[in-house]
């Protein structure tokens, strides 16, 4: 077995910091890994992953650190958990357990076994609204336990900013807060019970001991009645200590909750053991106390001439009781406007630039309301009062919170800032000194020259913060940790915490001798000895931990491969190193419902299949030590393959990460060496195979769509049998454009795009926007050559190509561009081309951010340029699949506004990716993610609506989608206008039956020609036969047998 824990950090030398980005050990392999393997292969019935790919995947958290596991393991159930355990301690490996990973402190990555109980432990065992409690397990996510605890006007109270993707075991681990601990305390005040194990194989549950029950656990003895008779000593030992030491704040995280075992608090050893980080015990189940969660919340938010002076005016409006209480400060409405976050809620802000967001609840919003008011006469007679702002609106106050629990991301990677970093981002005091507190830290930040936000649970003193350090050269370094250990002892003179809410892990563990003395610290270690006695659970961290400088993930000595690429990454300084370390690891990417980022990770609930994950990997790719293979990895090429290219990660990734450009960019090169499938030469040049095919749609739908011939263009390009191929429309958009009669008005032009799908299987749709626009008075024209985007390129990773299509556009339309006319494209995937794909594969091109500027979809396009039009009102409701580019590069607005002004109650669906993603749906290995994504929410909502209902979708595979595995059909916004204009919407039954019923009768007449050209065929190869027939009589081929003349015999 190892050795015993030592019990006090080793004294740090400055003078030998050490330069790497890695623990010293990096190198090292666990000398029976492949043995420990195969063990946990054989017994556990949830999954075992110690590849290269896997290990890397879960080197680090959302912190500075980065440590390779020695392996994972996924448990299903309880018994996997104990069995994982049980055979880890046989070979002597340490165990790490997690939840979201969304640690900022590096307590979820070590040298050890990772079990990951996220996946599959993640269920409510027992919810008992009458005695207001919840049995979970530990991967259990909180917002699923608040959902369902809410349908009682229960909740859980410590309600961290990753409220939608964080776990209870997490919380447990961390000793986690939120906006709400304010109403209901931090995650310790909050535990019942919990059922633990430990590295030895004790399987106990363990809360509240009463004086009778210790004795008497203590007098039967074993090896639960020496942990608790040795835990009973420690208490004695340094009840004194703990009494005078421990600081008396509503945000006390760091350390060992020994405060518990105090007999003033009955010698609780689940909250003992509550924010121990993994380094006592796993914690298998967990008994919660649900709160009252009041119905109607009311917001106030107040502004200051600064963040300091908010800060002063804490004590005051406390003194009202308020829920929540939270602050802001000017930089950050900076940042975020300066990143696109949440810039159409900043506005909702009162004037100020230290803000106060202040919760009040109540029984209904007559009494939340009246208790915000109360709050707001008393400040208004103070002699300098602040801005206020009470919002009656619940969507506004849920878009004002979304402004603060965007502080995280918003404040990394901010355009023209320096990189900021975690690492001092939880600091606590006293409530009634954080305005003082704040002066204080502003004037160290400029000490050690850095810059950055100020931001926090200011009604609990706890105050959030990213820094610019530098963690690129040894200086950089030194002055990180001299900032560090300056901020510790400003900290501890406040009577503060280091942590008030992320815990300790390593980057704030060496600190604890400065903010408890080394006695208590010496205590901590004893606590950790009692349940660990060989170190084996989650090493390093809180007890003996790691140097704050060491293990870091990137360090002086960092230098990543640094490939030639496609995309030039203007956003990254031209690094695709740079953008792969966007990630900062906060997993907002792993939420189950809300939003479109991340679809695949929503069906698969795999790490590997999250925004972060694949980050992570492209990372360790560059790294090249655990992957070596470079763009030929095919653990890379397995995270990104479920990629569905949508985008989400781009417009909902708080520090915008854009997967779908690394996921083309790593294909590109990848296929460099591996040969692309059939069905991507297909798919990727669909608009080749479209122009061809529409020489005679109906030869090639009769082949496409007659079971047989369909069957075997499926099993050649891997389609899914399950799945129809598009029908090509009998004549295409721009066939009945260029025969029209053309527009020579003297009105305004417009340059109507006609992508591949709309011109050859949805040409009804063009036609429909061309109408209505020209019934607006513009003057619509089409590109005189035949162009395409090129998205469905990227898909495959064809960027060579994707350059020559961009760069033909732009001198083909090169005139158009220059005179500023608006590009209209009714196709978002290929709209957000121009938007984002241009930029970053050609951004020195002069004309490139003029056609980005100057593309639009249709519905942006008539809320800029048709603001006068006045529509005709339908009186219908309306369910819209925005497409995920629509909803993540464009956004819904503009859309939702003007089915507003057609008179249509519209609902866009909370629905993420439909699933269809372009030729992602129509691969066969992915049709079952495929399937998963729309069945999530949208197809069941379409299934669901009533039947005079308007279904509507701009994008071509949501439409496909949709008609594919409903009943229905869907119309796009050009459609709807365009039978609004034309009153063509029936009074009752589906709204699309005009369109379909058209589609219909051109298809129908589309067959009569394919008889009669087949008809043609037939007749031809038939004659030609006959001949060739007659040719081979005269030849000397085989022979043919004759049949001898009637009566005549072969005698």
């Amino acid at each position: 077995m190892q050795k015993l824990v030592a019990l006090t950090p080793a004294a740090h030398d400055p003078s030998t910091l050490p330069p790497s980005s890695h623990h010293p050990s990096k190198h090292k392999r666990f000398p029976k890994a492949e043995e420990l393997e195969r063990a946990l292969t054989s017994v556990i019935k949830g999954e075992v992953r110690f590849s290269q790919g896997d290990r890397a995947l879960y080197a680090t958290d959302g912190s500075n650190y980065r440590q390779v596991p020695i392996g994972v393991v996924l448990p299903r159930d309880t018994e996997d958990a104990i069995a994982a355990m049980r055979l880890c301690r046989m070979f002597d490996a340490p165990i790490l357990s997690r939840g979201g990973g969304t640690s900022l402190c590096g307590q979820c990555c070590n040298f050890a076994v990772i079990l990951d109980f996220s996946k599959y432990c993640n269920q409510i065992l027992e919810l008992n609204p009458k005695e207001k409690y919840a049995r979970v397990q530990p991967g259990i996510v909180l917002d699923t336990l608040r959902k369902e605890a809410e349908k009682h006007t229960l909740t859980f109270g410590p309600d961290p900013a990753t409220h939608n993707h964080c776990t209870l075991g997490g919380m447990i681990g961390n000793n986690s807060c939120g906006v709400h601990a304010l109403m209901a305390g931090k995650t310790v005040d909050n535990v019942i019970e919990l059922e633990v194990l430990t590295y030895d194989g004790l399987h106990l549950k363990v809360g509240e001991t009463s004086a009778a029950e210790l004795e008497k656990i203590i007098r039967e003895g074993g090896r639960r009645g020496e942990i608790y008779r040795r835990m009973r000593d420690l208490r004695d030992k340094y009840a004194k200590l703990i009494r005078e030491r421990y600081p008396k704040i509503p945000r006390r995280v760091s350390g060992f909750n020994l405060d518990d075992l105090l007999p003033e608090n009955n010698f609780n050893v689940a909250r003992a053991l509550v924010g121990t980080e993994g380094t006592c015990v796993m914690v298998l189940e967990a008994k919660l106390r649900l709160v009252y969660s009041p119905p109607s919340r009311s917001l106030v938010v107040l502004g200051y001439e600064d963040v300091y002076t908010a800060g002063d005016q804490v004590p005051e409006v406390l003194t009202f009781k308020p829920i929540g209480l939270e602050g802001i400060d000017d930089r950050l409405v900076d940042y975020m406007n300066r990143k696109g976050l949440n810039t159409k809620d900043l506005p909702l802000l009162p004037e100020g630039k230290g803000f106060l967001l202040v919760e009040f609840g109540g029984e209904n919003k007559v009494e939340a309301d009246a208790k915000a008011r109360a709050m707001m006469t008393r400040l208004a007679l103070q002699a300098k009062p602040p801005k206020m702002k009470l919002y009656d609106d619940p969507k506004q106050e849920k878009l004002v919170w979304e402004v603060r629990e965007s502080g995280l991301g918003a404040t990394a990677f901010v355009p023209g800032e320096p990189v900021t970093w975690e690492g001092w981002e939880d600091s606590a005091v006293p409530p009634e000194k954080v305005g003082d507190y704040l002066r204080d830290l502003r004037k160290l930040f400029e000490k050690h020259g850095y810059g950055c936000s100020l931001y926090g649970h200011f009604g609990q003193g706890c105050i959030h913060t990213r820094i610019d350090f530098d963690f690129r050269t040894v200086e950089g370094i030194r002055n990180y940790r001299a900032f560090i250990e300056e901020a510790t002892d400003l900290v501890v003179s406040y009577g503060g915490s280091i942590s008030g809410e992320h815990g300790d892990g390593q980057s704030k563990a060496e600190m604890l001798p400065r903010m408890f003395g080394p006695e208590l610290v010496q205590a901590f270690g004893e606590f950790k000895a009692i349940w660990d006695p060989h170190d084996c659970m989650n090493p390093g961290k809180v007890v003996n931990p790691f140097p704050i400088d060491e293990n870091l993930r990137l360090g002086a000595d960092f230098k990543p491969w640094e490939p030639k690429t496609h995309f030039r990454f203007p956003e990254d300084q031209g690094h695709f190193w740079h953008a792969t370390m966007r990630c900062v690891g906060v997993g907002k990417c792993r939420r189950k419902e809300e939003g479109v980022m991340c679809p695949s990770y929503m069906v698969t609930l795999e790490e590997k299949h999250s925004t972060r994950g694949r980050a992570h990997m492209l990372f360790e790719m560059l790294q090249g030590e655990e992957l070596k293979e470079g763009w030929q990895d095919e653990g890379v090429k397995e995270a990104l393959d479920l990629c569905l290219s949508c985008k989400g990660c781009k417009g909902e990734c708080p520090v915008n990460v854009d997967m779908a450009t690394y996921k083309a960019e790593f294909m590109s090169h990848y296929y460099e060496k591996h040969p692309r499938p059939l069905n991507a030469l297909a798919f990727g040049h669909i608009d080749r195979w479209a122009e061809l095919a529409s020489v005679a749609p109906e030869i090639a739908n009769f082949f496409s769509q007659t079971p047989g011939f369909s069957d075997l263009m499926k099993s050649v390009l891997d389609v899914p049998t399950q799945r129809q191929i598009p029908a090509f429309a009998p004549q295409t958009f721009r066939e009945w454009f260029n025969r029209r009669k053309q527009d020579r008005s003297p009105g305004p032009q417009v340059i109507l795009w006609p992508d591949t799908f709309n011109n050859h299987f949805h040409p009804h749709t063009a036609r429909a926007a061309v109408e209505v626009l020209e019934h607006m008075g513009w003057r619509v024209r089409i590109p005189r050559e035949k162009l395409c985007c090129g998205r469905p390129l990227y898909d495959f990773g064809m960027l060579h190509e994707a350059k020559r299509y961009l760069k033909r556009i732009l001198d083909s339309l090169g005139r158009d561009i220059e005179a500023g006319y608006p590009i209209l494209v009714l196709e978002p995937s290929c709209a957000s081309v121009f938007k984002e794909e241009l930029k970053n594969l050609l951004p020195d091109e002069p004309l490139t951010e003029k056609l980005s500027g100057q593309t639009m979809l249709l519905s942006e396009f008539l809320q800029k340029k048709a603001t006068e039009f006045e529509f005709p009102q339908v009186k219908r409701k309306a369910l819209i699949q925005a497409h995920c580019h629509h909803k993540s590069i464009f956004k819904t607005d503009a859309e939702e506004q003007v089915f507003k002004r057609l008179g249509i109650e519209a609902k866009v669906l909370d629905s993420g990716c439909c699933g269809m993603a372009g030729p992602f749906g129509f691969e066969a290995s992915k049709y079952e993610v495929s399937q998963a994504c729309g069945e999530r929410v949208l197809l069941p909502a379409v299934r669901k609506a009533a039947e005079d209902e308007i279904i509507v979708a701009d994008g071509f595979s949501c439409r496909e989608q949709i008609r594919q595995n409903t009943n229905r059909y869907s119309l796009h916004l050009a459609d709807v206008i365009k039978m609004a204009l034309d009153n063509q919407l029936p009074k009752s039954g589906k709204p699309e039956k005009p369109v379909v019923k058209k589609i219909e009768s051109e298809a129908a007449r589309g067959k009569v020609k394919t008889g009669a050209a087949l008809g043609l065929i037939l007749g031809g190869a038939t004659f030609a036969m006959m001949v060739l027939s007659g040719k081979n009589r005269k030849s000397k081929g085989p022979k043919v047998l004759e049949m001898p003349p009637r009566g005549e015999s072969n005698q």
